[in-house]
């Protein structure tokens, strides 16, 4: 599994912003310029997170992003699934029904506890450790 670039960037973003003292804002042409990501790509990014509830935004001579919450409340899972969806490693864990050999597959259970692994390890992993 790989994560996509726009994932790659949002946690960029993400982490950038929790670095900042908190009640701070940053205008989003600094943060593309500081974690090099492009800034139309960011633009989209900023969009998708504020929409999940991850970032606020603000317009003006004062406006900018920051994050809607602490950086100790938000997960790397959070910000992952709000860029790509929820994690699959393959489709059988979702729907066991996509699988010829349904439950008789030797390899979904090796699937499942593999992304509940990853999916605990993002879900516990905050941007407050960064």
């Amino acid at each position: 599994m790989q994560i996509t670039k726009q994932a790659d960037y949002a946690l960029r973003a993400m982490r950038y912003l929790s670095s900042l003292e908190p009640g701070k804002r940053a205008a989003t042409s600094f943060i593309a310029k500081e974690e090099h990501i492009p800034p139309s790509f960011l633009a989209k990014i900023v969009s998708q997170l504020s929409i999940a509830g991850l970032i606020t935004t603000s317009r003006g001579a004062r406006g900018g992003v920051s994050l809607a919450r602490t950086p100790e409340e938000i997960s790397v899972l959070e910000v992952v699934e709000a860029i790509d969806g929820p994690i699959t490693l393959n489709e059988c864990v979702l729907h066991p029904e996509a699988c010829e050999f349904g439950d008789d597959c030797p390899l979904r259970p090796v699937w499942q506890e593999s992304q509940a692994a990853l999916v605990e390890r993002l879900k516990n992993t905050n941007f407050g450790q960064f």
